[in-house]
């Protein structure tokens, strides 16, 4: 029986700069950073020295708390440095490439048919794979120690500007299959897969998987929305949320015994004058894959993710860890006289402040202006539109800020991480920054419960 749940709630921000289903072309990669920022809670330990060489899949830090935890380099080199901030916090290790990729081939020899679950968590924490699985609650990497109730894998993005991951994986179903196997084999839970409904997958053919199909507009397609309505969290629950490219990263490592992190993202955002597909290695510095002269002439903010729950990495950044998109959109840097006042037919809005309601298939250019500063957070109902779980978003907002613990726990503060609150921060007539809050309230109790 096909199981779907639509969700009526939620929205989808008509934003311009959606990148079209074309590939543009394949730039190599000299430079590659991995930022230990995108592993939450992760205390950064090296095990490489500035001027060492690495290859593609070796070690290069583990985590202070779970020393069996490694980050792999996606390819081989120099490590160039070790770059560091404010009170010598360690920000990214920077990883100059050699022209051919080597990889690390401590698993060459390895047969795999014969391995046990013992065997199998060993492998992945050693060869790099275990960052890629993710635990809910906090949304960091997994605890090793901690048995999950069940695995989540979203199949498709309703995030703004998002690709198409059916475009991306279609030719990936054999490495797809096998890593859902070998994660059968790591831990024998169920593993439940999110489908868009009305639209053919390549999942569909995947075999050890429960389907739920969903419909409806963002964040239908966030894997903790799909937690919610097919399986919640409680208390002192675990489970492990893992992306569709990470498993073809597994698939390919089971199958190729080599630590294969090439990629397809895509390149999206008004700024950019030619928008697609492109291939490119994880953790690519974004200045060698972003060509000057395709920008739009103003000021441009450039985000490794989407628009809503992306990172400002600058120009000279690099792609996040677990990003599948660049996003480059105008920076607002300026200021309106009575904006509020004005009709506003250019201006997106969500409620009928302006008369852009009119025309409810116009597209917008949207740039990072506030249009206002914080304010009194007063009760509106907007996050209650946004948001289609059954918690009280506003509630658990307030909760979070004055931090009570046991407030949080009853509204369901563990079903939800900043992402799935992203809309409510769009919608606040207060300005109110609430993925930090969540974020903040979220490792609080972590560092309580330790």
């Amino acid at each position: 029986m096909t199981k779907t749940i639509r969700l009526k709630k939620g929205l989808d921000i008509r934003i311009k700069g959606k990148a079209e289903k074309q590939w543009l072309p394949e730039v190599a990669v000299s430079e590659v950073g991995i930022c230990p920022d995108d592993f939450i809670g992760l205390v950064p330990k090296p095990l490489v020295k500035e001027g060492e060489k690495v290859k593609a899949g070796s070690p290069l830090f583990y985590h202070k708390d779970f020393p069996q935890i490694v980050i792999a380099s996606p390819v081989s080199g120099i490590l160039k440095e070790i770059k560091r901030g404010a009170k010598r916090k360690i920000e990214a290790f920077v990883i100059e490439s050699d022209d051919i990729l080597t990889y690390d081939d401590t698993f060459v020899k390895e047969s795999f048919e014969s391995y046990t679950s013992a065997q199998w968590k060993e492998f992945f924490l050693k060869s790099g794979l275990w960052a890629y699985i993710r635990q809910r609650p906090f949304n960091i990497v997994a605890d090793p120690n901690a048995l999950p109730q069940a695995i989540f894998i979203s199949s498709f993005d309703t995030a703004p500007l998002a690709p198409d991951l059916e475009f991306i994986l279609s030719d990936d179903q054999r490495y797809l299959q096998i890593a859902i196997d070998t994660l059968k084999k790591l831990v024998d839970v169920p593993v439940y897969v999110g489908l868009k409904e009305g639209m053919p997958s390549v999942f569909e053919n995947i075999n050890n998987i429960e389907i739920f199909y969903f419909s409806g507009p963002h964040p239908a397609g966030n894997v903790g929305v799909q937690i919610h309505h097919i399986r919640p969290i409680n208390k002192g629950e675990v489970v492990w949320v893992i992306r569709p490219e990470d498993l073809v990263v597994i698939g390919k490592y089971v199958v190729e015994k080599r630590y294969d992190v090439r990629r397809t993202i895509i390149m999206a955002g008004s700024q950019l004058k030619q928008r697609g597909y492109v291939k490119t290695i994880q953790g690519a510095k974004l200045s060698q894959i972003i060509d000057k002269s395709l920008l739009e002439p103003t000021e441009s903010r450039f985000i490794s993710g989407n628009v809503l729950t992306g990172s400002n990495v600058g120009y000279d950044g690099y792609l996040g860890f677990y990003d599948r998109m660049i996003s480059v959109i105008p920076e607002g840097k300026y200021y309106e006289f009575i904006g509020w006042a004005m009709p506003g037919f250019k201006k997106y809005s969500v409620s009928r402040t302006f008369f852009s309601w009119l025309m409810p298939k116009k597209e917008y250019v949207l740039d990072t202006n506030y249009h206002g500063g914080e304010r009194a957070f007063v009760m509106t109902g907007q996050y209650e539109k946004v948001v289609p779980m059954d918690i009280l978003p506003q509630q658990l907002v307030k909760a979070a800020i004055i931090k009570d613990i046991d407030l949080m726990e009853k509204l369901g503060i563990y079903e939800v991480v900043e992402e799935d609150l992203a809309l409510c921060e769009f919608v606040c007539t207060s300005k109110i920054e609430v993925q930090k809050i969540i974020r903040e309230a979220l490792d609080y109790i972590r560092s309580e419960m330790s």
